[in-house]
Formats: structure tokens, C-alpha cells, sequence
């Protein structure tokens, strides 16, 4: 009996032989058939230490084994190949077989053996090796075919999942992350661990066993480059090339395993285990992603998910394919579902997975991104734990760097708003900013998403390609810049780095272009901010040209509406006219040039929209003196005044607004010539009042049209009596009255509207003198209506304008009031109806008199001031902060100390009512010069006729004295006489005729 020891050695010797052989004849098939000898050898070396069961099997593969260098012999020579492969493809089979025949009790308690044994069994009866005619050199890698998948383990049966679960992967991730087998075959852990020791059988459950062979003698690790050294020994590459580097000198150099001196230090690539540790590898990394795939379609518990997770992110670390058989096994739907997990950790686990199978190709990102739902992974940008958001982070810019994906993920509702707001808040993460600029730039591969980005407040990708892209890239880009709402910020941004190319667009573009450009100007242009830097770009020079130079018209090019709404928009930002040149010539925007060519255009038959712009820079230009006394003379001279009165009635509201707000502005120039063209303008002036149909729905166009009419020039007694005759003032009265009413004023012009109405009343109050006038005043009660209005009103202008109607009446009252007439009574009838004439003369002597106006009086008749107790709100309108209400009020109550009424029975009332503190308070609070001239006169006349009373408290007032000073020394002509006046009746001045009394 031979020795199993020694029948095992004459075996490895000659595998050694078998597999020299294969690697020199560099023949594909011959170096994967030597990988199988190489395993065998492995189980050769397990089986020389077992009992004498083994003894018949390594006989039996002895001879097989023989036959096989034979065989690998011919092959080398070149010799019947197609023959001696199919002979070594029987061999293999043969071996196969004897492994299969091995007993169960050769392993003893070695499981892993024996699943080893019998896996390597059942491939290698399952071989089949294809032989073509072609040159042996140039077979195909795949002409060995396995008839069965390469896995060791199947993954379906219940108690191999109950296995795997309870053990399995827990423990490959221990042996990736700790240690691995050492040649014992028992674990090692590199780094040290706290927790238990793993044993080796559960481990083997999921992993082919590691056999001795497949170790490096120096790392005690398995290979991944293994060469054999002139010893004949196989070590690791890098492990030997640094044991060499330990020598000084190379005559020391000495095998690490042997002890044998090397002469040389040559090393070669020992091919067969290199193969050999691969295919294990393999098996074992596809039985793993088998296992960790069950384990999530299972996902029994957090951990066992992502421990899942956490095995597969090592799996596809050590190499490309691995990640690619993951996706071919249709995994990332599965993966993808776990982003929703709850579990902050397997979220994060999941993300980093999804990032490495995304890694390197573009076919990868693209499987996944049909795979997995994008806005989950856009959702957890928002993510508070930051380990999640960074990852998410992370995953978005590799799926962005493809270029058919930055569609996709601009797509997502509100995706590129929440990069935009991360790219902006450094300071809080700057990490996350970082990478959100780089997936913003990635994402503007695509055009709409640079729109997305611009209407999210992201202007540079777009202007950085309306500055420099294609002509059709800057058109596109304008276009859209033309339709997105900016803010202030963006409108900024825009007017200071695309003004110049804008302008160029407008005048070197193709029509398509000129038109987007001049959309974005005219948007930018109305914020006034912008103003500055347009003109400083040379707006002006283009838009003029544009209205006035330019003389090609067609549908696209015709931009005459948008140039002049721009250069309105210039005109209202209030920038110094007369510095704004708009060409060569010298001509600025303030210049005649300017206006004559924007009222001859306003007179021909324009666009709506463009003579609503054209008057929109009239009103501007009217805000100059000097402009404005020239738009009033070609209105004057021409034909405008009567366009302007035709667009009143205008179909669109907004330019009839425009025209009238214009005919306002020019009303106090050329009033009387407005009123003349009104009038003769059919349908004028009733067409100007119009009934709302409801107090809150008041147009713009209903408060301008009558503010116009009580604009234009109150003594006009054409227009009143116009206004008379159509019978609109008993419209306005009910309007006013339902306003009273109603009280709240919602309209956004309801004041205004209201404003206009009382105005149109106080008109009459200027044209007393006709009867029809005076009749209706009369009939309506003017005085108590404007006595009313003095504090039943939030506006300052009713107030004004009822003091001023107040006044306009009080003036006529000393006409209109006159003693009561007493008829002589005859001298027979006094005679025999003694008692009737007692009773006349009774009845005459009880009639009242008005102890200022000396005749009878009424609100209603002879409108009365004191009759309608309009004093007292007169006065407390004396306490107004505007000073133009208090110069009405003040003028309505001068009009009871006129010469032509009763002084001094008007002051003692006035006194009464304590007239003279509010007067003072006036003077006190207000230091214009026409108000100052009523209250001095006011004043004085108290001073004369108020008595003692009036003296004394005039004399105690010390800011009194400090205006009478003021206005003494710097009032004009006027002024200062009064204050002098005042001055010399408190004793303040020297008088050598007469001293007055104090």
C-alpha cells in the first residue's frame, strides 16, 4: 500500500506540471480547463490528511490526471488539438466524477468541504468546451460554457433564507470589514472587534470555502495578483516586491517561504490561481447579491435591510461587473423603494447604494432614473439629517452630469427652487451649496431648465446665453426673458449685464429678435432703478430713432408702441430731462424736437397702445415748466386739443383715461379753449358722468372724466350751462348722496370719483350771477349741502372745495339779502280795522335780520353762512393740517368781515365763537405767504372793531409777534404792511399821530 501522503504529492506535482503547461501555451480554453486542475488541487491538499476513505479516489484521479498532461502535451505541439480538447473535456467529466464518489464520511465534521467538493463536482461533469476552426490563439472567451449556473448555493428554499437571516449576511459583512480567512481556515480580524467571535461554519453557509492555495504566504490574505518567484513559490505582487525592497543588497535576497537564495527577482503572473481566485470570487459575489436581493424582498426588520444594503455597497466597491450584474438583475426598483423607508439610516444606506450603481456609465444613471422615482430623491434635499441630504446631494450630480437626465431632473416641481435656495445659504452648509452650484451647472445642458432656473430668481445661466450663445440661443432666451414675471432684484440684474446686448439685439437682429429684445426692454424699463444704466447704454438714441427715423413698417418690425412705452418709462422714472440726449444732433429729450414729433404722431391714426404710450410722455414732459408751456402752444395751435377730445370716448378705457388725465394736466393753460372743444364734440360733456352701477365698482375712467370737468375753468358759463341744461346735476346730487350713504369707500378711485362730483358742484357756485345758476343753487340748498360736507369726509379736497363753495356763496349773500318790504297800509282800512293794522305792524316787528348781512336771511335763499351754522365747521377746519384747507376755510370766513356787511356785529359773533385763537393757531402752524396775508387781515379787523377782549388776546399770543417780525422783515409788499399795521395797534411801532388805545 502506497501512502496517501505520497500518492497526493505525485498528484500536486504533476497538476504543477499540467498547469506550467497551460500558461505557456497561451491558449484561452487550455488556461480556464488548467483552473480546473488548480481547484483539484486544492482538494487533493484537504483530502492527504483524511482517514484511507480518500486512498481509491486519488488513485483513480492519479491515472485521469496522467492522461490529462499527456493530453495538455499534444495541445503545446500544436498536435491534433481539436482531438486532445475533446478528450480533456471527457477528463474533466472523469474527474468530476470521482470527486462526486467521495464518501460523506471522508469529511468528518467539514462541511464547507464537502459543499466545496460537491459544487466543484457537479460544474465540472457539466462542462462542455467548444473547438472552432479558428486559430487556437482566438478562442472565444465563452467557449467554455458550464451547462449550470455558477453559483454555489440556490437562495429559494425556506430554510436557506431562515439561514441567511439569522446569520448570513451579518456575518459577510463582518469578514469584509474585519478580517478574512487565514489558512486554518479560521476567521482573523485585522482591526481588532469589540463584539463576539463569528464562527466560520455559519459564515460558509453563504461563501465557497477558501483554500490554502489561494493565500499569499507573506499577507496571509488571498491574492489578488499572484507570481510565482524563481522558488517556485507563489506570493502576492505587491507583498513580494516589497519584501525584496528589505534587502540591501540583491545577493541576500532570499525566498521568504523556502530560505532559498534567489539569484534573479524575476517574477511571472501565475495564471491559473489568478483565474481560479477570480471564479471563486465571482461565485461568491453573485451568491452574496442573491442573498442580500432576498433579504430585501423579505425586509423583516431595519437591520437585516440595511445590513442588505451595507453587503451590496461592498460588493460593487470591488469591481465594475458587480455592479452591473446588480442592474441586470433588476434590482433597482427594489433598491429604490427603500428611499421611503423611515429609518434615517437605511434612507442614507440606500442613497449611497443608488449612488454607486449610478457611477461610471450613463447607462447606469439611466436605468436607474427609470427605476426610481425622482422627486423622492429631490424630496430629500430637504431632509434634516444631513448625512441624508449630502448623499441625495451627492446622487442628484452624477444623475445630472448625463445630459439626457438634466431634463428630467429639472422637471420635478420645485426641484431647481430648492437648489437655488441651498446654493444661497453657504454660511448654514456650505458643503450642500457647493454641490447644488455644480448640479445647477450641469443642469443648464438644457434649456428649459435654464427658464426654470430664471423663473425660480436664477438669472445668470440666462443671461450668460443671451450674452455670448448662438443668435438663435440669444433670440430664444430674450423671448422668454420677455414672458417670466422678474422681481426688483432680477429686473436689476438684467438692465445692468444685458442692456448692451439687448440694444444691439434691437438694432443689428433679424425681426424675431429685435421684436423679444424690445419685450425685455420695455419690461426692464419700468423699473425705474434700471433707468440709469439703459441710458447710459444709449436707450434713448434707439427708441427716438425707432419713433421718429425709422420708416419701415410690417407687422413684426413695426415696434413704435414698445419704444414708446419705453421711452415713457424713461420719462417717469425723473431723471433730469435736459441731460438726456437722444441723438448726434444735440437734441435731448426736453428739446422742442421731442415734443412736436410725439404730438404729430399722437394726431395721425396710431395704434391704441401706442398713443396711449405717446401720452404717457406728455404727462412726463408737462412736469417741466418749459416743456410743458410748449405742449400747450401746439395744442393750442393745432388740431391735438380736438384728437385729444375724440380719445375721450375712446372703445379703450385705458387711452381714454390717458387723454383725459392730459387734458387735466393742460386745463389751468388752456382751460377755455378745452372748454370750447368739449362742447363742440358730440355726445360732451354728459358723456363724462356716468352712474356707477355700484359705489364699490368705480372705474378709473368715471373718477378722471368728472375730476375734468371740475377741473376746467369755473367761470365758464358755456360749460355750466351745458352742464345745466343736460340735466346732470341732479345725476351728480344722487350720486353724492348715495356715497354719503353708503360710507365705505372700497373702490380704489371711490375718493377720487367723490372728488370730482363735489367739484362739479362748486363750479356753479362761480356763476352765480346767472339766474339759472343762482335758481339751481337755490333749489338744491348749496349752502347746507357744503356745510355738511366740511366734516362728514375723510378727504382733504371735499373740505377745500366746500370752503371754497361756501365762499363762493357767502360772497353773495349781502346782494341777495334785503329787509323785508312793508307795505303802507290804507288809511280806511287802518281807520275801521284798527286791530288789523296793529297786528301788521305786530307781525313786521317780529320778522328776523340777519345782524350781519342787515336783511333777511336763509342757508337756502341767500345762503347765509350763519343761518346754516357753517362757522363752526369752518373753524375747526382752521385746525386742519393741510394747508390748503385751512386757506379755504380762512377765505370763506373773511367773507363775514367784509366791508359791505356789518363788522362789527360780525366780530363780536366771530368772538363768541372764539375765532380769534383759532386764527392764531393758523398762523402759528402754517408760515405760507397767502395764508399768513388772510389771517393778518383777519387779525387786524379784529384789532379795530373786537374791542379789549380781542386786543388783550391778541397782545398775549408770543409766536404772533415772532410772524409779525418775520413777515415785517421778509413778506412781500402786501404782507409786510398788514404786519406793520398789527404791530403799530399793539404799541410794536412808532406812531406819532395818534396812539390807539390797549
Amino acid at each position: 500500500m502506497v501512502p496517501i501522503s505520497s500518492v497526493a504529492v505525485s498528484l500536486l506535482e504533476t497538476i504543477s506540471e499540467i498547469i506550467a503547461s497551460v500558461e505557456e501555451a497561451e491558449n484561452r480554453n487550455l488556461v480556464k480547463i488548467g483552473s480546473y486542475f488548480y481547484r483539484v488541487s486544492a482538494v487533493v491538499m484537504e483530502l492527504q490528511n483524511s482517514s484511507t476513505d480518500a486512498a481509491n479516489i486519488l488513485q483513480s484521479l492519479s491515472k485521469t490526471i496522467d492522461l490529462a498532461k499527456e493530453l495538455v502535451s499534444r495541445c503545446q505541439k500544436h498536435a491534433e488539438v481539436r482531438s486532445a480538447i475533446e478528450q480533456l473535456e471527457g477528463v474533466i467529466k472523469h474527474i468530476g466524477e470521482d470527486l462526486g464518489s467521495i464518501p460523506p464520511s471522508t469529511y468528518g465534521n467539514q462541511e464547507s468541504l464537502e459543499n466545496a467538493v460537491t459544487s466543484l463536482s457537479k460544474e465540472m461533469k457539466s462542462v462542455h468546451i467548444k473547438v472552432t476552426q479558428i486559430s487556437q490563439t482566438q478562442l472565444p472567451e465563452n467557449e467554455l460554457e458550464p451547462q449550470t449556473e455558477t453559483d454555489l448555493y440556490s437562495i429559494s428554499s425556506e430554510d436557506y433564507m431562515e439561514s441567511v437571516q439569522s446569520s448570513g449576511i451579518a456575518r459577510l459583512n463582518q469578514v469584509e470589514q474585519f478580517g478574512s480567512i487565514n489558512r486554518k481556515g479560521k476567521w482573523s480580524q485585522r482591526h481588532g472587534s469589540s463584539g463576539s467571535s463569528t464562527s466560520f461554519p455559519q459564515v460558509t453557509q453563504c461563501m465557497e470555502r477558501q483554500y490554502e492555495t489561494f493565500f499569499c504566504p507573506l499577507t496571509k490574505s488571498i491574492m489578488d495578483d499572484p507570481v510565482t518567484i524563481e522558488s517556485g513559490v507563489t506570493y502576492e505582487r505587491k507583498a513580494i516586491t516589497e519584501w525584496y525592497e528589505k534587502f540591501e543588497s540583491p545577493s541576500d535576497v532570499v525566498c521568504p517561504q523556502t530560505g532559498q537564495k534567489l539569484v534573479k527577482r524575476a517574477s511571472s503572473t501565475n495564471m491559473a490561481p489568478k483565474a481560479t481566485i477570480e471564479e471563486w470570487k465571482e461565485r461568491n459575489e453573485m451568491a452574496r447579491i442573491k442573498v442580500d436581493r432576498a433579504a430585501l424582498s423579505r425586509a423583516s426588520s431595519e437591520s437585516m435591510v440595511f445590513e442588505a444594503l451595507k453587503d451590496l455597497q461592498i460588493i460593487c466597491h470591488k469591481k465594475h461587473n458587480n455592479k452591473l450584474l446588480i442592474r441586470s438583475m433588476d434590482m433597482l426598483p427594489l433598491i429604490g423603494k427603500f428611499l421611503e423607508y423611515e429609518d434615517r439610516n437605511v434612507k442614507c444606506a440606500t442613497l449611497e447604494l443608488l449612488l454607486l450603481l449610478a457611477e461610471d456609465d450613463d447607462e447606469g444613471k439611466e436605468m436607474l432614473a427609470m427605476s426610481v422615482n425622482m422627486p423622492i430623491i429631490i424630496r430629500m434635499l430637504s431632509n434634516n439629517h444631513q448625512p441624508v441630504k449630502h448623499t441625495s446631494l451627492l446622487l442628484l450630480l452624477e444623475l445630472s452630469r448625463s445630459q439626457s437626465l438634466c431634463e428630467k431632473i429639472g422637471s420635478v416641481t420645485g426641484g431647481i427652487l430648492i437648489l437655488i435656495a441651498m446654493k444661497y445659504r453657504e454660511t448654514s452648509d456650505a458643503f450642500a451649496s457647493d454641490k447644488a452650484d455644480e448640479i445647477l451647472r450641469n443642469l443648464e445642458g438644457s434649456p428649459e431648465n435654464i427658464k426654470r432656473m430664471a423663473d425660480n430668481g436664477l438669472m445668470e445661466p440666462l443671461l450668460n446665453h443671451l450674452i455670448e450663445g448662438s443668435e438663435e440661443i440669444k433670440m430664444e432666451m430674450a423671448s422668454y426673458l420677455g414672458e417670466i414675471s422678474l422681481g426688483d432684484d432680477s429686473q436689476i440684474q438684467v438692465a445692468e449685464r444685458a442692456s448692451p446686448s439687448l440694444i444691439k439685439m434691437v438694432q443689428d437682429g433679424n425681426s424675431l429678435t429685435t421684436k423679444a429684445a424690445f419685450k425685455v426692454l420695455k419690461k426692464i424699463s419700468s423699473h425705474h432703478p434700471n433707468i440709469k444704466v439703459l441710458v447710459e447704454a444709449g436707450i434713448l438714441e434707439v427708441m427716438t430713432e425707432e419713433l421718429f427715423t425709422r420708416k419701415i413698417y410690417n407687422e413684426q418690425m413695426n415696434s413704435k408702441k414698445e419704444a414708446a412705452a419705453i421711452l415713457a418709462n424713461v420719462l417717469e422714472s425723473g431723471l433730469d430731462l435736459k441731460s438726456m440726449q437722444v441723438n448726434l444732433c444735440g437734441h435731448t429729450i426736453a428739446s422742442d424736437y421731442i415734443v412736436y414729433n410725439i404730438i404729430y404722431l399722437l394726431k395721425k391714426s396710431t395704434p391704441d397702445e401706442l398713443n396711449i404710450n405717446l401720452i404717457r410722455a406728455l404727462l412726463c414732459l408737462t412736469k417741466s415748466q418749459e416743456v410743458s408751456a410748449t405742449i400747450v402752444s401746439v395744442v393750442k395751435e393745432t388740431e391735438a386739443s380736438y384728437n385729444l377730445m375724440e380719445l375721450i370716448n375712446n372703445a379703450n378705457e385705458e387711452l381714454g383715461v390717458s387723454a383725459v388725465k392730459l387734458l387735466i394736466k393742460l386745463s389751468p393753460y388752456i382751460g377755455h379753449t378745452l372748454v370750447e372743444r368739449l362742447c363742440e364734440t358730440r355726445g360732451q360733456p354728459e358723456s363724462l358722468i356716468q352712474s356707477p352701477t355700484e359705489t364699490t365698482r368705480i372705474t378709473e375712467k368715471q373718477a378722471v372724466s368728472t375730476n375734468f370737468l371740475a377741473n376746467l375753468p369755473h367761470k365758464s358759463l358755456t360749460l355750466n350751462l351745458a352742464l345745466l341744461n343736460k340735466n346732470l346735476v341732479p345725476a351728480v346730487l344722487e350720486i353724492i348722496i348715495q356715497m354719503q350713504r353708503s360710507g365705505v369707500r372700497t373702490s380704489r378711485y371711490a375718493n377720487y370719483y367723490f372728488e370730482g362730483l363735489v367739484g362739479i358742484l362748486v363750479r356753479f357756485t362761480a356763476t352765480l350771477y346767472n339766474h339759472q345758476v343762482l335758481l339751481l343753487a337755490r333749489n338744491n340748498n348749496f349752502t347746507s349741502l357744503f356745510t355738511e360736507l366740511l366734516t362728514k369726509t375723510s378727504s382733504d379736497e371735499v373740505q377745500m372745495l366746500s370752503a371754497i363753495g361756501l365762499e363762493n356763496l357767502s360772497t353773495q349773500s349781502i346782494s341777495l339779502s334785503k329787509p323785508p318790504k312793508v307795505k303802507k297800509p290804507n288809511y280806511i282800512k287802518w281807520s275801521f280795522l284798527p286791530k288789523c293794522g296793529s297786528s301788521v305792524s305786530s307781525k313786521h316787528k317780529s320778522t328776523p335780520l340777519c345782524p350781519v348781512h342787515r336783511g333777511a336771511c336763509s342757508s337756502q335763499d341767500t345762503f347765509c353762512l350763519l343761518d346754516a351754522n357753517a362757522v363752526e365747521r369752518l373753524l375747526a377746519c382752521l385746525d386742519h393740517e393741510n394747508v390748503e384747507v385751512v386757506r379755504a376755510a380762512l377765505s370763506a370766513i373773511c367773507t363775514l368781515l367784509d366791508d359791505n356787511v356789518d363788522v362789527e356785529k360780525s366780530v363780536n359773533i366771530l368772538n363768541g365763537l372764539n375765532t380769534i385763537q383759532f386764527v392764531l393757531n393758523a398762523v402759528r402752524e402754517h408760515k405760507h405767504e397767502d395764508l399768513l396775508q388772510k389771517s393778518f387781515w383777519v387779525i387786524e379787523r379784529f384789532l379795530m372793531q373786537g374791542g379789549e377782549r380781542s386786543v388783550s388776546d391778541i397782545s398775549q399770543d408770543g409766536r404772533l409777534h415772532a410772524a409779525l417780525v418775520s413777515a415785517f422783515h421778509h413778506g412781500d409788499g402786501s404782507t409786510r404792511q398788514m404786519a406793520e399795521n398789527i404791530l403799530g395797534y399793539l404799541n410794536k411801532m412808532p406812531n406819532s399821530s395818534t396812539n390807539h388805545a390797549t
